[in-house]
């Protein structure tokens, strides 16, 4: 476990040194805890960014498989490093493609969406039919550093403004959704958590 331990540390270490965005510690503990209570053996996740993610959530169970796309080729090559090095080739399997590209035949427990924000709503809706009946959609950085809840006039960066009426728009979305119920947790950078209603 120590080598896992020191490899996690390097993973971490080498995306802040780089500016890789990786999940906060708080967004990782409540995923892993997630996974566990809810038995979930089958991922999709869009954004692998350096596979850190992708490798927290298969550690959470031996049985667990991961399906990960990342279409920047520099942290793909770098999360193909990682997952080696952790030994996890066998459970985690990294697409190179931009998602929106991506068509897949096969079934999840688990749809992460962590990716490009403006394109969140892109993804929910391309992946959704991939989801098994009891399945979940989580995506994360709906707070985004807290900016969502502020006043408009309060952002001056018409870049970061933009982000952040995407997200709005986002959630409006999964608000909308007749199908789906969603929950939003303050937790990292706030993750929401959208079921199937059956």
């Amino acid at each position: 476990m120590v080598t896992s331990y020191k490899a996690l540390k390097e993973i971490r270490q080498y995306a802040e040194e780089n500016k890789v965005p990786i999940m906060q510690e708080e967004g990782i503990n409540f995923l892993a805890t997630f996974i566990i209570k809810h038995q979930v053996k089958n991922i999709l996740e869009i954004g692998s960014a350096i596979g850190y993610s992708a490798i927290m959530m298969a550690l959470c169970n031996p049985d667990i498989k991961v399906t990960t796309i990342e279409k920047d080729e520099k942290r793909y090559l770098e999360a193909i490093k990682n997952i080696k090095k952790l030994e996890l080739e066998d459970r985690i399997t990294l697409i190179f493609n931009d998602a929106s590209e991506v068509r897949l035949e096969e079934k999840f427990d688990l749809i992460f969406i962590d990716a490009a924000k403006a394109k969140n709503q892109l993804f929910f809706e391309r992946f959704e039919s991939n989801l098994t009946e009891h399945g979940f959609i989580l995506t994360d950085n709906m707070l985004f550093h807290g900016l969502v809840e502020k006043e408009e006039k309060e952002i001056t960066s018409r870049n970061v403004l933009g982000i952040v009426r995407k997200i709005k728009k986002y959630m409006t979305f999964l608000n909308n959704r007749e199908d789906f119920e969603t929950t939003i947790y303050r937790v990292g950078d706030g993750i929401a958590v959208s079921k199937k209603k059956q």
